[in-house]
């Protein structure tokens, strides 16, 4: 039985769509078969970052009962087991974004990992994501603004019950003006558990409409990624003998985030 795993924000142009694409294809690495879901109803771009333009049934069908959820899954060209639930970018129909968790239930019985995206409001869809979850990954830029709307969705998360496994902190460019990592951390009360630098290659991916992981497999920000996934699924990531080395001598603070996840979660 899979896991399926929310990804939130309150405030739009955090990035939080690129992760999903950028998470879930990561989650390859590990041999995981992994479907991604477009939960932001109102303005869904799931698909675009994936090159599912224009697709026949969506999720919007299959929360009206207009068709079943396999109609609405899409196999993303040149990968083994990764699948996207794209929503309808032009469909003015009524749905009941609540319905999400029912209808959505069966099909961790299919894949390892669903990784569900969400509307970057306070509404109906974000908390039909959380409450079709069965943990979260809270995304935020490491500014001021950005922190605020993400302390409402952190209290909504835990409102609802749902667990949050994380921060993912994005667009990092690690200077002086962006608010220090432990501050975050101290503010939300929730750890960070990756930290995505600022790369243009993510715009370049987007134009390609493949995930940044696959644009650019060797970057930091893709190697984050993967051990991100790593943690998420209890896998440990291999890298090379000499960088392991060095991040034994000096751990970042994510590094340690991620090794106590992966000790509270999958060996206790």
């Amino acid at each position: 039985m899979g896991k399926t795993i929310g990804v939130v924000s309150l405030k739009g142009g955090v990035g939080k769509t690129s992760i999903v694409a950028s998470l879930g294809s990561a989650f390859l690495e590990f041999g995981k078969k992994v479907l991604l879901i477009d939960g932001n109803l109102s303005s869904p771009t799931l698909g675009l970052h994936l090159n599912v333009i224009d697709p026949e049934k969506t999720l919007h069908h299959v929360l009206n009962r207009e068709a079943r959820t396999k109609d609405a899954i899409y196999k993303i060209e040149g990968t083994e087991g990764l699948h996207v639930m794209p929503a309808s970018i032009f469909n003015n129909k009524r749905v009941s974004p609540l319905q999400l968790k029912n209808r959505i239930k069966g099909l961790k019985r299919s894949y390892d990992i669903i990784l569900i995206d969400s509307s970057p409001s306070l509404d109906e869809e974000t908390l039909a994501v959380i409450l079709a979850s069965d943990e979260l990954i809270v995304v935020t830029t490491p500014d001021r603004p950005t922190l605020s709307a993400t302390i409402k969705a952190a209290k909504l998360a835990k409102q609802r019950g749902t667990p949050i496994s994380g921060l993912v902190l994005n667009k990092v460019h690690n200077r002086d003006f962006e608010v220090p990592f432990g501050d975050v951390e101290e503010t939300l009360d929730i750890p960070v558990l990756a930290v995505i630098p600022y790369d243009l290659n993510v715009l370049r991916s987007l134009s390609e409409m493949k995930p940044y992981t696959f644009h650019k497999p060797k970057s930091k920000g893709s190697v984050e990624y993967k051990k991100l996934a790593a943690a998420l699924v209890g896998e440990k990531y291999k890298q090379s003998a000499l960088k392991d080395f060095f991040r034994k001598i000096t751990p970042s603070r994510q590094e340690i985030n991620r090794e106590i996840f992966y000790k509270r979660v999958f060996k206790e």
